[in-house]
This record gives structure tokens, C-alpha cells and sequence, in this order.
């Protein structure tokens, strides 16, 4: 078992270097781009540039703690297919997850992208020209001081940036930190590749009363992955955070929420019931209400959010008429247009709860003409509406899309 500060250190260097993490194979890039958020770049420019941002001029993105690579990949190719200019600078204390990020980028044939070795507690010493955007996945909770980890990436953030961060969630992590604390006491004093082979003959005995059995938003140690394993359950250093953890954490460093993703999953309303508790909600503020929200679902065992230095004014992308509306990957206009047409009502499942949404008039005729491309004003001209009746029937969908973290909106005119 790991002691002191640079004890914990060691093994989470060590851990990284037996287990690149997340476990992937460079040759599956010929098949499939791997996209998620945050940091999906139409994502992005909603969320920190207002959807102003135009990404065929020069913008700097850094992936720190990159692992083995998966927002590397998607923002470098997703820059890479919109011009020369971006530009990804890769950082990982791991020499081996490293190399997997080079294997999948060669793959595809991007040089669109700086590889380094080293720690992201070592950025403000490197000199390195500020960033536009700092995409940091699952890292800070493995830091000793996570507030010192944040405070080196704001400090090589431009000032009107933004960050898409990871953090582990407290309540859905349920009976993860048991067992960890278990197999601490009983393999920690094996070597790291010795432990996995006894940690899964301990978890295969626990019984159906222990809390991990009983949590069925985890399942990273059923992936037949020793990586995953070792992550989930046999980790040197890792905490969780609740939704006021998460605040206090972004105020050590003076900056501010944006968004949770998905916002839908913050918001309590969606799972009260009752009209009397629902009417309390509007003397809550946002963070009250998300509080609240994760509290109410439990389920949550991770929070994905962006965030941007306090002294920045909101970014969020609005309604405008020259403003284009962007589905996400996987969403196809079509689709999603066929799946509402007819219905008052549709069902969406968050971790197991199936929730109802009331649907908007005209959501499956204004979806169809999403292609990416139209704007507002051009779908305005389509329908025969005035501005003013294509903002009243595009708001209600565009909150319930972008609710679900599935439609975004971009200035037409940017690439």
C-alpha cells in the first residue's frame, strides 16, 4: 500500500504505466471515431464560445492527463477537418498510455498535434503559449491536491477560454470506495500486477448485501479489462465530489460553472412529481437545484461539466437568426424527426429511470430541417413564420433538445 504523498505518487505513475488507461486498440481507428463529452468541438463552441467560435483560424487545445487519447483524437481530427489552423498539445505522466495516443493519431494520419511527458502540476513551468480550451477528463481526482492541479491549468488558459472537465460523482460511485478500502488492507502490499488476479477472486465472493453488488451504475470491473479493473477498484488515489465539492473546487481557482452535462440530469424538476414540491424549486438557485437533482437520482457517477474564469461573461450559445442548430453525432435529422412525428409525449431512460418529456408543437417538422447547415432565419423562410413566430416555436424544442445535450447551436457563418 502506497504512503505518503510521493508514495501515492509512484503508484499512480506506475498504475499508468502497467494499465494504459482507457484500454484501446490503435488499429480500430480505421473503423470509428470515438466522440463523447465534453470537448466534442460543436459542444465547445456552444458552451464557451457563444457559438462564435470559427474553427478554421488558429486555435490551441490541450488535453492534459490525455491517457490513451480519446479527446485527443476527436478534437484533433474534428480540428483537422475544419483546416490547418488548430492545433492539440497531448500531456500524460504515462509513457505507455502515450504511446497508444500515438499509435491511434498515426493511424489516422493527423500531424495536427504536440506530444509530452510530464505532469500537468508542471504546465505553468513549461512556458508553453496559452491555450483556447483545456479539456481535462478524470485526472484531478487522482491528484493529491486536486485544487493545485486546477490552478496550473487556469493559469495557462487564455482569459476567455474555457475548460470541459471529469470528475467522479459521489452517490453513484456507491460501494466503489468499500471495496477499495477492502482491497487495500488485503492485496495492497503486492506488487500492482500481482493484485488484480486476487482483487477478482475477492470481488467475485462479495456477497449480494455488499454495495457494490448492489450498484448497478458501475460495471468497469465486468469489462473483462484489467485496466478498467485496476482503475475502478484497485486505484492508489481517487475521490468522488458532490455538486457543492465541484463549486468549491472551481472557486479555489476563481472560475465558474458553465453547464453539467447533461443539464437535463441537474434539474429536479424532471423527477419530482408532485406540483407543490415542483413550485418550491423556483426560490432555489442553479446550484441548489442540481444539488438537489443528484440527490434525488443518486445515480450519477460522474459529473462532465464545462467551465471558464469568473471574470469571463457568459459564453452559452442563444437563439439568434443567423444562428444554425447542430445535432449531435448519432442524431440524425431524420430519425429523431420520424421518432417524434405524431407524439404528445416521449420516453427517455437516464440510468434505468425512464422519464416522459412532453413534446413541443411542430418539434418533428423543425428537427427534420436540422441538417447543419440552415439557420434559423432560413428555416423562418421555409415554415412562412416571422422571426418572431420561428423563436416562439424553435425555444421550447431547443430547451428540450439541448436539456438532453443533443442540439447545439453555432454563428452559420463560422466554419
Amino acid at each position: 500500500m502506497a504512503k505518503g504523498s510521493a508514495g501515492r505518487d509512484k503508484a499512480v505513475s506506475d498504475q499508468y504505466e502497467d494499465f494504459p488507461y482507457p484500454p484501446r486498440n490503435p488499429e480500430d481507428e480505421r473503423d470509428r471515431l470515438i466522440t463523447g463529452s465534453p470537448s466534442h468541438l460543436d459542444e465547445v463552441n456552444h458552451y464557451i464560445f457563444a457559438g462564435q467560435r470559427d474553427f478554421s483560424k488558429p486555435f490551441r487545445a490541450l488535453v492534459a492527463g490525455g491517457g490513451t487519447g480519446d479527446a485527443l483524437i476527436m478534437l484533433a481530427q474534428q480540428l483537422a477537418d475544419r483546416g490547418e489552423a488548430g492545433h492539440v498539445t497531448y500531456l500524460d505522466v504515462s509513457q505507455a498510455s502515450r504511446s497508444v495516443a500515438e499509435a491511434r493519431a498515426a493511424s489516422r494520419g493527423l500531424t495536427n498535434i504536440e506530444f509530452l511527458t510530464g505532469s500537468l502540476l508542471d504546465l505553468p513551468n513549461m512556458g508553453p503559449e496559452p491555450f483556447d480550451y483545456i479539456d481535462c477528463c478524470g485526472v484531478l481526482h487522482h491528484l493529491e491536491n486536486p485544487e493545485e492541479g486546477l490552478a496550473a491549468l487556469d493559469a495557462v488558459l487564455v482569459d476567455d477560454g474555457g475548460m470541459g472537465l471529469m470528475l467522479y460523482a459521489t452517490l453513484g460511485r456507491t460501494g466503489v470506495y468499500h471495496v477499495q478500502n477492502a482491497l487495500k488492507i488485503l492485496v495492497g502490499d503486492e506488487p500492482q500486477k500481482n493484485q488484480v488476479p486476487l482483487a477478482k477472486k475477492f470481488v467475485a465472493g462479495l456477497p449480494k448485501t455488499n454495495w457494490l453488488n448492489r450498484n448497478p451504475f458501475v460495471g468497469d470491473h465486468k469489462m473483462g479489462e484489467d485496466a478498467a479493473f485496476f482503475d475502478l477498484l484497485l486505484h492508489p488515489r481517487d475521490r468522488s465530489y458532490l455538486v457543492p465539492e465541484v463549486i468549491d473546487l472551481l472557486s479555489s481557482s476563481r472560475m465558474s460553472l458553465v453547464t453539467f452535462l447533461e443539464p437535463v440530469k441537474y434539474d429536479p424538476a424532471v423527477f419530482l412529481k408532485d406540483k407543490d414540491l415542483i413550485k418550491r424549486l423556483k426560490k432555489l438557485s442553479d446550484i441548489d437545484k442540481a444539488t438537489l437533482a443528484e440527490n434525488i437520482t443518486g445515480s450519477l457517477k460522474t459529473h462532465l461539466f464545462y467551465a471558464q474564469k469568473s471574470s469571463s461573461s457568459k459564453t452559452i450559445a442563444k437563439i439568434g437568426p443567423e444562428m444554425v442548430p447542430v445535432l449531435k453525432d448519432g442524431n440524425p435529422a431524420e430519425t429523431l424527426a420520424n421518432a417524434f412525428k405524431g407524439k404528445k409525449k416521449f420516453a427517455v431512460t437516464f440510468d434505468g429511470e425512464k422519464i416522459e418529456f412532453d413534446l413541443p408543437e411542430r418539434i418533428s417538422e423543425i428537427i427534420g430541417l436540422c441538417d447543419g447547415q440552415r439557420s434559423l432565419r432560413d428555416m423562418q423562410k421555409m415554415l412562412d413564420l416571422n422571426w418572431e413566430g420561428m423563436r416562439s416555436a424553435f425555444a421550447p424544442i431547443f430547451k428540450l433538445l439541448n436539456g438532453w445535450n443533443i442540439l447545439w447551436l453555432k454563428d452559420g457563418a463560422k466554419k
